[in-house]
């Protein structure tokens, strides 16, 4: 399987008045060309900032540590240039914010945003030209009387369709990568599923790589095709969706799985993930996730356990699974 990114010990950090914060510690996971990856985890395990970093957004007081790397189609971009980083920016990986109505500008219209991104990126574009591929570009998610929409502010659009204009903004130069950073925040259940349905479609029709962002597992069940577990800052699992969800082998993915609403279990008792995550300023020097485990031992506090392949697309990080030994079972 052809891999469009490799991460490889990304590592970002945040200085404040209270110290450093480390948001990522050596985060590392292949995102498939072609396919669906999500990221999920709780808020704060660091997946926002690990999707930024890959459209270089990560600004002061935020850095990227010495030795984090990744590699889009074998370049590294953490190494380009203002120039480069400008030309791969918008064009060959896009996002999209989960504030459609904070990401937008409220003083310019839907069209003039549309055809600013184009102009900034193509100088030979004419802005008749950008307008009409927007008019056609709305038109493909889902914005009725495009035309009449292309003229109209973020205010006056509804929370489903400033969202779906961010989509159309985010796809205008066909990228071959897109993130999704939580794009049905602050969306009801019905439109949630739309803007979902809206992603699918067009990763079905034009074989483009998305990575979704998102701490809700129930949204990604039959869209991701792969998932990566974050916790902490760091990644504790990562399979196919198919591996998370029927064998899920870190304690954390097991909890998280059992938080989710099932329609197929009579009578269900949702669980919570006792505890609350770990202080980032001064992290645990074993697993992140081990004061909150149920089957925590003592090692588990003492060191971070490496990385175990189950198979070839599943790998986990727990000391359940060190040596060949055969931990939790199915998230129990």
């Amino acid at each position: 399987m052809e891999n469009i990114v490799e991460i490889k010990d990304l590592t970002i950090s945040f200085d404040t008045y209270a110290g450093k914060v480390q948001a990522a510690r050596k985060v590392s996971f292949p995102i498939p060309k072609g396919r669906v990856t999500a990221i999920v985890g709780e808020s704060g395990c660091g997946k926002s900032v690990t999707a930024k970093a890959m459209m270089g957004l990560i600004q002061r007081p935020g850095k990227v540590e010495e030795g984090s790397h990744i590699y889009f189609e074998g370049k590294d971009i953490l190494k380009f240039s203002p120039k480069e980083w400008r030309a791969f920016s918008g064009v060959e990986c896009s996002i999209v914010f989960q504030d459609a109505l904070t990401a937008l500008n409220p003083t310019m219209n839907i069209g003039n945003q549309i055809v600013e991104k184009v102009l900034l990126h193509d100088k030979k574009a004419k802005k008749k030209d950008a307008w009409e591929e927007g008019i056609r570009m709305l038109e493909m998610v889902g914005i009725p009387n495009a035309r009449e929409r292309m003229r109209q502010y973020p205010h006056e659009f509804s929370g489903g369709m400033r969202q779906r204009a961010m989509i159309a903004i985010a796809l205008m130069l066909y990228p071959k990568l897109l993130i999704a950073d939580e794009p049905t925040t602050a969306l009801d259940v019905t439109i949630q599923a739309e803007i979902i349905d809206l992603l699918k479609e067009i990763q079905k029709k034009t074989g483009m790589t998305i990575v979704l962002i998102t701490h809700d597992l129930g949204i990604v069940a039959n869209f991701a095709s792969d998932i990566v577990v974050m916790y902490a800052g760091s990644v504790v699992e990562t399979g196919t969706a198919e591996d998370i969800f029927y064998h899920p082998a870190h304690p954390y993915t097991g909890a998280l799985l059992r938080a989710v609403p099932r329609l197929d279990v009579e009578e269900e008792t949702l669980e919570s993930i006792e505890g609350t995550p770990p202080d980032m300023r001064t992290p645990p020097k074993g697993c992140p996730f081990a004061e909150r485990c149920r089957k925590c031992m003592e090692i588990c506090r003492e060191k971070m356990p490496e990385e175990t392949a189950l198979s070839k697309e599943h790998t986990v990080r727990c000391w359940l699974f060190a040596d060949g030994k055969e931990g939790v079972k199915d998230g129990e």
